[in-house]
């Protein structure tokens, strides 16, 4: 639990609190405040009427901002269900995502495998995700050709390995064209992605 959850907590139980004291009987309030001072003077019904408001305004002000504050903090943090469902989406929409390359082989669309997982998370990740926090971690070994990744996020338990597989898609390739119109002389390479995920770590 963290500690914007804890004061979230601690705001409910201080408005448990005052309803608690509002509903204390004027009676009982009187008896004790004879034992405590015999000489003082009685307090009138309007003073508990005035009290009970009063404790009653603030329990409904410290549940609703206690309501607000677990609205923010389940937006600063990834749920379980949340990174489940944007992972797999994005795992989805991966699947056979095409893209061209320099003739080194880096893409030019992107940076790395790594971010393009982390950008799709973070698409899906739905109106209660935060935008930040998602971390695809790269498992060792990994080629251009076939490269698996361990995806996390702040706040989640769970943990998916998402593997990318490159192979060449020729109709993808690209052409730019050449500075006096028609077709250039050079062609970038086309590459297609098959895209999978499994729950737990590579």
């Amino acid at each position: 639990m963290d500690a914007l959850t804890k004061l979230n907590v601690l705001g409910l139980v201080l408005s448990a609190v005052l309803v608690a004291m509002a509903c204390v009987k004027a009676d009982r309030v009187r008896a004790w405040r004879r034992n405590v001072n015999p000489s003082g003077p009685e307090l009138p019904d309007s003073a508990f009427v005035a009290a009970r408001l009063l404790f009653l305004a603030l329990a409904g002000l410290g549940v609703y901002t206690a309501v607000q504050g677990f609205g923010v903090s389940d937006r600063a943090s990834w749920s379980d269900d949340e990174l489940t469902n944007a992972v797999r989406q994005a795992a989805d929409d991966l699947d056979g995502f095409t893209f061209q390359a320099d003739d080194a082989g880096h893409p030019l669309a992107f940076t790395d495998y790594a971010s393009l997982i982390e950008e799709k998370v973070y698409e899906y990740g739905g109106g209660d995700a935060p935008e930040y926090g998602v971390t695809a971690d790269s498992a060792g070994g990994n080629t251009a050709g076939d490269s698996s990744f361990t995806v996390t996020a702040d706040g989640a338990d769970g943990a998916f390995c998402t593997r990318v597989h490159r192979t060449r898609s020729t109709k993808d390739d690209y052409t730019p064209p050449g500075i006096t119109g028609g077709e250039g002389a050079l062609t970038y390479p086309g590459y297609r992605l098959a895209v999978s995920v499994r729950d737990g770590e590579c």
